[in-house]
């Protein structure tokens, strides 16, 4: 192997230990956003009970049970938001993986002699640029969507 190709099979070992870091990462986020949404869930249960049961209490308290049900509907809007721009990212290193792999098969037929390509070879070539294009359009809708979402949000 010549020392570029050590090079790029390097690098590309370590984009993907770097994807699969992130991706655990991720994964380990959304579940604990799930434990929060139960937990949260249980607790706004626990006031809108307070609220409908207890009419006899001062206005000062139902006051404060309703800032309480509020604050849990706000963070849960958070969580939400939050769970959604995971989603968006899961979406993004999948489309990433799949892009590295069309690389490195392009780069297999592009390194083939041009003597030595069959038809065959070229037609799979074609269809694995037409590929990688796709998967850069997809990546490419993420982030308008990633910078829609962010702008709407300020």
């Amino acid at each position: 192997f010549p020392t570029w190709k050590r090079t790029l099979a390097r690098r590309a070992r370590e984009s993907q230990m770097k994807r699969f870091c992130r991706a655990q990462a991720i994964q380990r986020r959304l579940e604990e956003i799930e434990v929060t949404f139960r937990e949260l869930e249980q607790q706004g249960i626990k006031l809108e009970k307070l609220l409908r049961d207890e009419n006899e209490s001062p206005a000062d308290q139902q006051t404060q049970w309703t800032n309480q049900l509020l604050y849990l509907v706000q963070k849960k809007n958070n969580l939400m938001t939050e769970e959604s721009d995971l989603m968006i990212a899961v979406q993004e290193l999948k489309l990433e993986e799949q892009q590295c792999q069309l690389d490195e098969k392009l780069r297999s037929y592009m390194n083939k002699e041009d003597a030595l390509k069959t038809s065959e070879d070229e037609k799979a070539e074609q269809d694995i640029l037409k590929q990688l294009v796709e998967v850069v359009n997809k990546r490419n809708i993420l982030i308008q969507l990633q910078e829609e979402k962010r702008l709407s949000e300020l």
